[in-house]
């Protein structure tokens, strides 16, 4: 018999993420309808373009030659011109109103590279991030990984709560902690899992927080815009990276797996400018760089006004998307009778379901078997709370009870039938937990349904 295998207490700190449970549901049972695993709507998916874009890329020796070269470990610097062009244009601003430049862009394998190197550079065991709650609960095994302590603040339908954020920062101040204080993460355009936006006001005052408390060390926040692009409903909020007119205290993690197509896996992220040498490092390590023919790939697509139609076009398929969803969701649950209450995303892909307190919808409870049996899966809302989810999720700060009425639905993938069958199911599996005349009416004040 052969020695044990010794493994890396990171190994041992890395559990089996979340969503491989409930994608490996949907491929076993094709009779599942999945609105848990976020994929992107797969009809939308821009072939055509990208076949043309291809075609073009390998009618000439020169263009072939130099798009299936190594590449850069930074990414292909034409691509990131037209990146900053592209972000500038987002949040209205010229190259004179901002203090980054595309030497101070990365491109990344998709920006779940990106946010794990960012723990690797800036992150040791111990040290403490703080999100929101719930929160994008992916980046929570990238932290439990680190063997990082990760804290939460509570949310409402203006995003992170910044008065919540000041409290805890001063408690963690009082106790001797604020020096392991090292970063504030948020999904702040139509959050992962919720749907919700950070709004304007607070996306200041987050920033004002953060340079109030690096006092022995600098604070950083970390903008996880995924969703910006998507944005089918109201007016568009500028970045929290807006605001860092001197480049110091946010970095910005985007990607095209959203508003084009995952397929490409490429993301790219904006840095204060004495981060990028010590990151490129890293990337150094783990791949030289970034696909460099899917960067050529992409560069072709914005230079041809491609990927702007493409984004266009996807905003339209999800608004539509999302209004069968809530549509479908008001028929089987209707709210002047129904306590159920759900959000009403101006983007993205999810909607964030809340039962009364007498149904629990974790992955243990009888509801979320019930949805199993009749053909229908969502994300438990526990998963997105630290501390509360049946995975080690890290330390948590008072949430940990959180979640277990509440539920992410993903209207990304799924058509507009099956979005409709599926809250068909769904609402047997409630009656079949606890009968709807059973449930009593209450009034959630504050919450968009």
């Amino acid at each position: 018999m052969s020695a044990p295998l010794s493994l890396s207490t990171r190994a041992h700190q890395t559990a089996v993420p979340a969503i491989s449970y409930f994608m490996e549901q949907g491929v076993q049972n094709p009779n599942l309808i999945s609105l848990a695993a976020g994929l992107v709507d797969p009809v939308s998916l821009p072939a055509e373009e990208v076949r043309a874009v291809v075609n073009e890329l390998l009618a000439e020796r020169t263009s072939t030659q130099a798009a299936m070269q190594y590449g850069t470990t930074q990414g292909y610097a034409p691509l990131r011109d037209k990146l900053h062009r592209h972000i500038l244009t987002l949040d209205g601003l010229t190259p004179n109103d901002a203090a980054f430049g595309p030497d101070d862009i990365v491109v990344t394998t998709g920006s779940q590279q990106f946010l794990y190197m960012l723990g690797e550079l800036l992150l040791d065991a111990g040290d403490i991030v703080i999100t929101e709650a719930p929160s994008y609960f992916v980046y929570h095994g990238i932290l439990t990984s680190l063997g990082i302590r990760t804290l939460s603040v509570p949310m409402d339908e203006n995003g992170m709560q910044t008065d919540a954020l000041a409290e805890l920062l001063t408690r963690l101040e009082r106790a001797g902690e604020l020096p392991r204080v090292k970063l504030i993460y948020t999904v702040d355009y139509f959050q992962n899992p919720t749907g919700l936006t950070l709004s304007l006001s607070r996306r200041q005052l987050l920033l004002e927080l953060a340079q109030r408390f690096s006092k022995t060390q600098r604070i950083l926040i970390l903008e996880d815009a995924a969703y910006r692009e998507l944005r089918f409903a109201g007016d568009d909020i500028p970045s929290v990276k807006s605001f860092d007119r001197a480049n110091e205290h946010v970095i910005l993690a985007m990607t095209f797996s959203k508003p084009l197509a995952p397929g490409l896996k490429t993301g790219y992220g904006v840095l204060p400018r004495d981060l990028v040498g010590p990151l490129l490092r890293f990337k150094g390590n783990h791949d030289f760089g970034s696909s460099n023919f899917n960067q050529h790939v992409l560069d072709r697509l914005m230079a041809s006004g491609a990927y702007a139609q493409h984004a266009e076009g996807l905003r339209a398929i999800y608004r539509a998307k999302r209004d069968t969803l809530l549509s479908a969701l008001a028929e089987e649950f209707p709210p002047a009778l129904s306590p159920l209450r759900w959000t009403r995303p101006d983007g993205g892909m999810y909607v964030w379901l809340t039962f009364p307190p007498e149904i629990e919808a974790g992955i243990d409870s009888r509801l979320f078997k019930a949805a199993l049996r009749e053909g229908m899966v969502y994300v438990p809302g526990e998963f997105c709370y630290v501390n509360s989810s049946p995975l080690p999720l890290g330390e948590g700060s008072g949430l940990r009870a959180m979640g277990r009425n509440e539920a992410r639905l993903c209207y990304g993938v799924a058509a507009h039938d099956e979005l409709r069958e599926a809250m068909r199911r769904l609402g047997r599996a409630v009656r079949e937990v606890l009968p709807m005349e059973k449930i009593t009416v209450r009034n959630f004040a504050g919450c968009k349904a």
